[in-house]
């Protein structure tokens, strides 16, 4: 089946390619849409939802797979949540690159000691107007106190995974589809896919 992602992230189209590969997977720019929603949702399920019928509608009605994930640490009551993306960007006026938004975590989190964090991702498959499922999984972890690993990508090098002893960017991409938020999700997704493609 060909899918459109609600997402510009070619790392996110090349997680899911993994774990999706009976599927055809594009991004709206392959199809020449151009795709900006406002995420005014409170949850990930809010804002995934969001996406998807923006998309659903904006494509004329093709399979569209949504996500929104994000971080969330226990000792910031769960920030920055659905705000990740743009974490720092009130601090700093501006958007700020994954390294910039690893320091300042780790800046916030300077003299911590509960550093336990997990990854979340809810997922959103419309398959047409009245059929929309949805899928949510975590990944839990702990915050590192710099940098480790080049893989994966935006929080992946502070995130600490305890059975692996290696954080999520040291991770081999089977390693990480296998237990991540993104590849626990992406399973959920592929499942009903088998029940109802």
């Amino acid at each position: 089946m060909k899918i459109l992602l609600a997402s510009g992230n070619e790392h996110k189209k090349e997680e899911l390619n993994c774990i999706l590969s009976d599927h055809t997977l594009v991004l709206p720019k392959d199809l020449g849409l151009e795709m900006d929603v406002e995420e005014t949702g409170d949850t990930y399920l809010e804002n995934a939802l969001l996406k998807a019928k923006a998309l659903f509608k904006l494509s004329g009605g093709m399979p569209v797979l949504s996500d929104d994930s994000g971080i969330s640490v226990d000792y910031l009551n769960g920030a920055p949540g659905i705000h990740s993306a743009r974490y720092g960007e009130r601090e700093f006026g501006r958007e700020l690159s994954s390294k910039e938004k690893n320091a300042l975590l780790l800046k916030n989190l300077e003299t911590v000691k509960n550093r336990d964090a997990s990854f979340i991702c809810c997922m959103v498959l419309i398959l047409d107007k009245n059929r929309i499922f949805t899928v949510q999984e975590s990944f839990n972890g702990v915050i590192t106190t710099k940098e480790y690993g080049e893989g994966g990508f935006g929080y992946d090098p502070i995130f600490y995974v305890p059975d692996f002893n290696k954080t999520a960017a040291e991770l081999s991409d089977e390693e990480k589809n296998r237990v991540s938020h993104r590849g626990r999700a992406g399973e959920g997704i592929k499942k009903l896919l088998e029940l109802y493609d």
